[in-house]
């Protein structure tokens, strides 16, 4: 089984900034990690190369191969690194100008150009979301592009009956599903608990070989990455203003608890809110 994650690396803070100007986001000066929900998907599919082909299962592989892809600056590739130190294979740092300014829809087309030039795959497994954006927009729109089923918040991932049955977290319980491969998934932390990379993985990851690939590698139209192929963009940036204005009754003595009652009673009703 050849299975891709797509990876991103984002700033190791919660105080995101960004550029008021060009509506995109400050990175000088700020340490970047993997996309903290990105190693789940990462350990998912560590997870599922090592599972003994069942029976029905249709995997002639025993092992299969897991490469990650990444879009950014060139200090991405040490993410890419990493996951390789965590036992990925290998994997592609897609990284050129023109690639900048891209808004979700941008980005999934490009994911998925490298994904065809990598030869497709049988399983594209993505993170829920990225912490940065929070749109969770990435995964679903590679399986658009793609052309493939998706299934989105998975918990559990199986072979079985040649495809594979998922379990996915929805409102309320869950929900077991079977899909044929090619498939995208985007799964949740509930997967599994991601390792960390191993000396020998470090190692190995120093001399594996990462391609550099920029839009002519992939194949893509000049019109759909960056900012030319984004249809959103961010045009405004402030902070929300906090105009909530609430009255407090103090009471400092017990016989005024009475007339504390009163007023939020009368309150209430003034808002409608009891009858």
């Amino acid at each position: 089984m050849r299975i891709i994650v797509p990876i991103k690396q984002v700033p190791e803070t919660s105080n995101v900034k960004m550029d008021p100007e060009t509506g995109t986001m400050i990175r000088t000066g700020v340490e970047a990690i993997i996309n903290p929900l990105d190693l789940y998907a990462i350990e998912a599919a560590l997870r599922l190369r090592a599972q003994p082909p069942s029976e029905h299962s249709g995997c002639t592989c025993p092992e299969g191969e897991i490469t990650v892809i990444s879009m950014g600056p060139p200090p991405a590739m040490k993410a890419i690194k990493e996951a390789i130190g965590m036992g990925c294979d290998g994997g592609v740092l897609l990284s050129d100008r023109r690639f900048s300014g891209a808004d979700t829809w941008a980005t999934a087309y490009t994911l998925a150009q490298a994904i065809r030039k990598l030869g497709g795959a049988d399983l594209v497994i993505c993170g829920e979301r990225a912490t940065d954006g929070d749109t969770g927009q990435v995964g679903p729109g590679i399986a658009a592009f793609l052309d493939w089923p998706l299934a989105t918040y998975v918990s559990q991932i199986e072979q079985a009956d040649g495809g594979l049955r998922v379990e996915r977290l929805v409102e309320g319980g869950k929900e077991i599903l079977w899909s044929p491969l090619p498939l995208v998934l985007t799964v949740v932390k509930e997967i599994a608990h991601p390792r960390l990379p191993t000396l020998g993985g470090i190692l190995r990851s120093k001399q594996v070989e990462v391609p550099v690939w920029g839009p002519e590698q992939i194949d893509a139209n000049p019109e759909s990455i960056g900012l030319n192929g984004s249809p959103t963009r961010v045009v405004k940036i402030s902070k929300p203003k906090l105009t909530r204005k609430g009255e407090v009754v103090r009471i400092k003595d017990p016989a005024d608890t009475g007339k504390a009652v009163d007023r939020l009673v009368h309150l209430l009703h003034e808002r409608q809110l009891i009858s």
